[in-house]
């Protein structure tokens, strides 16, 4: 039996995601300056990804 198109991975289709993982947040907002080692990686402030 076939797989339904709608449950493809997207990593294949190439789409851009507009939710980060929290490594990737934690990454973007040491980048900016917001987020130093030892803060909580817990409740973190919302990021958009870098266009």
């Amino acid at each position: 039996m076939s797989q339904h198109p709608s449950y493809k991975s997207n990593a294949a289709s190439g789409a851009k995601r507009n939710v980060l993982k929290r490594f990737e947040r934690v990454e973007l907002l040491r980048k900016r300056g917001q987020w130093k080692e030892g803060d909580r990686v817990s409740g973190l402030r919302k990021t958009k990804p870098e266009a």
